[in-house]
């Protein structure tokens, strides 16, 4: 959630901040107006609730037919009570209902606009050119095939649309990638954690999904839980409600299958394994001070930049426009790397800076440390994602590093992960 006091005190940030995502800006007005509200109904009731004590005593002291009839008029008075008791917990209620409506702040420099309207930030590596090889590139799925490492048709025939086996060196091809990203991130200082793939509702909508209106969720209703599309999710809750020491940050690397519904992608990348419903994901996450999360953001991007130079892969990385950005997010930088039978940038990896929002959605605090050393005051921690390795990796790499033939040429920096092998042959 974002900050209401800071929202009064800066108006024109968020409406501004609105504007670039092309949001609502009398949203800004509505929670400046609910928090006055708020603020007046809740003097009301503490007023009522002060006459209401000081009514008790002079009842206290009363005889006979006098205490009758204060007795009366304490009755009124506890009704007025309990009716400014509602109405101050009703406008509580509202604003906080707006406040969780509203999308994070977004950082400065961000672009303006939707989907079409990212800034390219650089361009890495250079873009095969498949004509001066003597050849026509296959697309990933063709190539996974001959090489027997994916089955979409009886992905299809277990599952339906958008499901697939991964075998043979397609499954190790997968584990190796998910294993490289994983050592990296040790040697990063990062601690590894298997998470839940089932949450709460309550976790969902603390990362900042919405549960009731999000169609890409997938929601087992019978337990009220929800399978994750991101292990940033069972992360982001693994510290709810907790106050944290953050002298360092706290670095996490999740690794979990993942699952998305997909429903707003009919017809879209309907061939092969670029967008389907289930996957793998090693996901970075941080929880640090705000005042560090901008350079922490930074370096979730060197890292990922880094497994992207260990795949051999040509990629571009994008600042990511405000209406992009989704809920949760202040900036968002993507890598995208070249699919060459799409002729396209494709996203790999994507890293979030969503600054205290999630932790005030979730009451993840830091105790923070006075100047002569004592314990002082909690306040909120910022919260960062990055992704290291995913299932759509695989497209890259079969369609880069391909032969005439269809094999493929393993990675430099895969081949220790894949016992030695250099190739990946035609079956």
């Amino acid at each position: 959630m974002i900050d209401v006091k800071h929202l009064i005190e800066q108006p024109e940030q968020y409406r501004a901040s609105q504007r670039a995502r092309g949001a609502d800006e009398s949203l800004v007005d509505r929670i400046i107006a609910a928090d006055a509200e708020r603020r007046s109904s809740i003097a009301q009731f503490e007023q009522l609730r002060a006459e209401q004590k000081a009514f008790g005593k002079k009842v206290a002291a009363a005889r006979g037919e006098e205490k009758q009839a204060l007795l009366a008029e304490v009755k009124e008075l506890a009704a007025q009570v309990k009716a400014a008791e509602a109405t101050s917990n009703s406008a509580q209620e509202e604003l906080t209902a707006l406040q969780r409506s509203f999308p994070n702040l977004i950082e400065d420099g961000v672009p303006s606009g939707g989907e079409d309207d990212f800034t390219v930030v650089k361009h890495v590596g250079q873009i095969r050119d498949f004509a001066a090889d003597g050849f026509e590139p296959r697309d990933h799925l063709e190539i996974g095939e001959k090489i027997g490492a994916i089955d979409m048709e009886r992905g299809a025939k277990v599952s339906g649309s958008r499901f697939y086996f991964l075998k043979g060196v397609g499954a190790r091809l997968e584990i190796a990638l998910m294993q490289m990203g994983l050592d990296q991130a040790v040697q990063a200082g990062f601690t590894p954690i298997i998470t839940p793939t089932l949450v709460r509702p309550e976790t969902m909508q603390g990362t900042g999904f919405d549960v009731e209106h999000d169609d890409e969720i997938y929601r087992l209703e019978r337990d009220d839980l929800y399978l994750v599309g991101t292990s940033e999710v069972a992360l982001a809750g693994y510290h709810a409600d907790e106050i944290l020491n953050l002298d360092d940050p706290l670095r996490y690397a999740g690794w979990s299958t993942c699952y998305r519904r997909e429903a707003g992608s009919a017809g879209k990348d309907t061939r092969g394994i670029i967008r389907v419903h289930q996957f793998n994901k090693l996901e970075m996450f941080v929880y640090t001070t705000p005042e560090e999360a901008a350079a922490e953001h930074r370096r979730l991007l060197e890292w990922e930049e880094q497994m992207l130079a260990k795949v051999e892969l040509p990629y571009r990385v994008i600042d990511t426009a405000a209406g992009d950005l989704g809920m949760s997010a202040a900036r968002k930088f993507d890598c995208e790397a070249w699919v060459p039978t799409q002729d396209a940038y494709r996203e790999l990896t994507s890293t979030s800076n969503c600054t205290t929002f999630q932790a005030r959605r979730l009451n993840i605090r830091e105790r923070q440390t006075n100047e002569d050393g004592t314990p002082g005051s909690t306040r909120m921690v910022a919260t960062l994602n990055g992704t290291l390795a995913t299932t759509r990796w695989i497209v890259a790499i079969l369609e880069n590093h391909q032969n005439p033939d269809g094999s493929v040429n393993v990675p430099q920096a895969l081949q220790p992960y894949l016992g030695g092998l250099e190739v990946l042959p035609v079956l």
